[in-house]
């Protein structure tokens, strides 16, 4: 018996609604995760918290706030491609890739500006609620990174006949 690791790239924009047919003519459809959605949320709530709280330091919280909007540009972004079906008429992007650098680096930089604005916040609480939904939406990404791209140990038999 061989163990082989096989990617599976169930990218999220995948189950926005696309119908894909099967072999007795049914059609299926796939959800939206909902990670998504609450992403999106969190984001937004962060970034009308830090925006109507003084600042105590103007670059920790314009960086939170432009990576909160290039995020939730980002996020739209996918979601106009999805709503318009334009995945399938630019077969030349990769776009299971795409999404995953959009969710890696977009965690990533959430990361760094939430950890910046918490530690910039001096008990403020628009900015601590700031950093919190910064933090949430940062664990939301991460959840939908392990969610849509798993990867499955298959065992498989070297025989030549099947049991």
């Amino acid at each position: 018996m061989r163990r082989h690791i096989v990617p599976q790239w169930n990218a999220s924009f995948l189950r926005m609604g696309v119908k894909l047919s099967e072999k007795d003519g049914k059609e299926k459809h796939f959800q939206v995760l909902p990670t998504t959605n609450w992403r999106l949320i969190s984001l937004l709530v962060g970034f009308i918290s830090v925006n109507n709280s003084p600042w105590t330091d103007y670059s920790a919280y314009s960086y939170f706030q432009i990576v909160a909007i290039c995020d939730l540009v980002m996020i739209l972004f996918f979601y106009i491609i999805h709503i318009f079906r334009i995945y399938r008429k630019l077969t030349c992007v990769s776009w299971p890739l795409a999404e995953f650098l959009h969710y890696l680096i977009g965690t990533i930089l959430l990361l760094i500006a939430s950890i910046v604005a918490a530690s910039k916040s001096y008990n403020l609480t628009g900015l601590v609620a700031g950093a919190t939904f910064g933090f949430l939406a940062t664990i939301l990404c991460v959840l939908s990174i392990w969610s849509s791209y798993k990867v499955s140990c298959i065992t498989q038999s070297t025989s030549k006949y099947h049991a």
